[in-house]
């Protein structure tokens, strides 16, 4: 779907959503259906509707796996 720099990331999780920043702590999270929406390295927003999965952030590398 996407590979490349964001500036925020925002994700469904199941304890509500949360935005994800550069130099954000280290994080595992379940993701629940909605939508994930960030913005590029370009300043472009983007969004992509999701049925669940896991997002991982550390050392300010953010991996999220989703079912579509």
């Amino acid at each position: 779907m996407y590979s490349g720099e964001a500036t925020a990331v925002t994700v469904p999780s199941k304890m509500g959503p949360f935005t994800l920043l550069e130099h954000h702590a280290a994080i595992v999270a379940i993701l629940e259906a909605g939508k994930i929406s960030f913005t590029n390295g370009k300043g472009e927003h983007q969004e992509y509707a999701i049925k669940g999965g896991f997002v991982e952030n550390h050392n300010n590398l953010l991996t999220i796996c989703v079912e579509l």
